[in-house]
């Protein structure tokens, strides 16, 4: 049976754009709905807890059995000369892990079929995120969209439905489990 590590982030400090809560709250909103998802396709998963590090989920998912993916859940924001300027999801490969970027580029096409302006959404690969390099497992890190862009920010809190289904769908594709994808009725 398929099993996977959700990371939401941890990082509460992160502070959404007119006052929309914090990276970890939005993040753990986002795991929170899509674990009836996983549920309903039979997908098995552990899970991060708020008092979490990235490090301590990354050892706590090392140090249990295997996974089939390593799926980080975060928010993005700006470099300071662009703050608010940047729109998009970018979803973080491991350039060394094939697997790794053929489950982002399943979850980069699903989220073009919800984000408003799906040219934005991107493929990248990282040399430096530990969420993505770390794990023994295929691993992405999904960066939602910018939380200092006042439109990105909105449209994260209000499509945490939409993302926890086009997430669910892509883990099931990526795993190659057989049946309803989790926006059939």
């Amino acid at each position: 049976m398929a099993r996977i590590y959700l990371s939401p982030s941890t990082q509460e400090y992160n502070q959404y754009i007119n006052n929309l809560g914090s990276e970890e709250r939005n993040m753990n909103r986002l795991a929170d709905a899509l674990v009836p998802y996983l549920d309903r396709l039979g997908i098995n998963y552990s899970r991060n807890t708020p008092d979490m590090t990235a490090r301590t989920s990354i050892q706590q998912a090392n140090s249990t059995p295997p996974y089939d993916l390593y799926l980080a859940l975060h928010s993005n924001s700006s470099p300071e000369q662009f703050a608010g300027m940047l729109r998009g999801p970018d979803i973080y490969y491991n350039p060394a892990d094939p697997e790794s970027r053929r489950a982002a580029n399943i979850i980069a096409d699903e989220f073009r079929k919800i984000y408003p302006e799906p040219q934005l959404v991107d493929v990248r690969p990282t040399d430096f995120l530990g969420e993505v390099l770390r794990p023994n497992y295929p691993s992405v890190l999904v960066e939602t969209a910018y939380h200092d862009n006042p439109e990105d920010a909105a449209w994260i809190v209000n499509n945490f439905d939409a993302m926890a289904r086009a997430l669910a769908n892509a883990v099931q594709i990526f795993i190659g489990e057989s049946g309803r994808l989790a926006y059939d009725e």
